[in-house]
């Protein structure tokens, strides 16, 4: 039997005009994602060579030093602006058509990165960035014909909220007894976790705001959004210290969009209705974006050394 996406159309609802301009929206974000995280490593470069390293974490002096550098704020203002452009991207289109699309920040990081540190990507490192950016683009094909806006409801919302509250917990708790001993992949990959619940509260903060249902359950959503944002913000800014720029986007560009995808399959049913093929295709080119990240931990030049 050969299946066709456009069979679909009649089964699930296809993107709209409106929504179709959330993804234009979130590309123009990935370019300012990808520069601002290009100078916010040369931020923290520059403080971990005036203060020492900190890749067993950001000491409350390199945080102060780290405001007080020109191309970390900047980076800081081009992230700010990502960020923005992110949330109205959300805004207009289902979560995991939109959030996948931060991939392309990879490929921009990983070509700017190469020509201001003069490192040479060889073959694997560039398999790898394709794994990842190729593994995201299939996922992102499917879900653009699959996804559907659902509502998200009060018992839908608290159990992402009590799932983010375990992972907020267990990523303490670790960087509290381990952090000697954690390498860049792991602050990459905490940080992905923490933003893929972030992105996803902030698309129920979104939709609240715009329905005008303000209630106490919003008010614990934003405490949780700025909760993870902080934590992730810690990891990502000591990933920098410890591992290339474009290394950080890797995991960032796929672990956060797979677990908000994750969260919008499992919790919030913005896939229901999929068909079977759709669903391997989910899993597939997820594992394939994944492989991916870890490879170019490994053979990354920067990272080698």
């Amino acid at each position: 039997m050969v299946f066709d996406l456009s069979d679909l159309t009649g089964e699930v609802l296809t993107l709209t005009p409106m929504q179709g301009l959330g993804i234009p929206v979130a590309l123009c974000g990935a370019v300012f994602l990808a520069l601002g995280a290009q100078f916010q490593h040369r931020g923290v470069g520059k403080v971990e060579a005036q203060l020492g390293g900190a890749s067993s974490g950001l000491s409350l002096t390199q945080l102060r030093a780290l405001v007080t550098r020109p191309s970390w704020i900047i980076g800081t203002a081009m992230l700010g602006l990502a960020v923005t452009l992110q949330l109205i991207a959300l805004y207009l289109a289902p979560l995991i058509v939109v959030q996948p699309l931060g991939a392309v920040a990879l490929v921009i990081t990983a070509l700017v990165n190469a020509r201001v540190s003069k490192v040479k990507l060889d073959r694997l490192t560039v398999r790898s960035i394709a794994l990842c950016v190729g593994g995201v683009a299939v996922f992102v094909t499917f879900a653009a014909f699959v996804a559907r806006e659902r509502p998200i409801t009060d018992a839908q919302l608290i159990t992402v909220l009590v799932v983010l509250a375990v992972v907020l917990a267990i990523a303490a708790v670790l960087f509290a007894f381990l952090r000697s001993r954690i390498r860049a992949i792991i602050y990459i990959i905490a940080a992905g976790v923490l933003y893929g619940f972030v992105a996803t509260l902030a698309k129920v903060v979104i939709n609240r705001f715009v329905s005008d249902n303000f209630d106490a359950l919003t008010l614990v959503c934003i405490v949780a959004l700025l909760a993870g944002t902080a934590l992730g913000a810690y990891f990502v800014q000591t990933a920098y210290a410890s591992g290339p720029p474009d290394l950080v986007i890797a995991g960032l560009t796929v672990i956060d969009p797979l677990v908000a995808v994750a969260i919008g399959i499992v919790v919030l049913g913005e896939a229901d209705g999929a068909p079977l093929f759709a669903v391997i295709a989910f899993i597939v080119a997820g594992a394939i974006a994944i492989y991916g990240v870890f490879e170019l931990a490994k053979h990354h030049p920067q990272a080698r050394r």
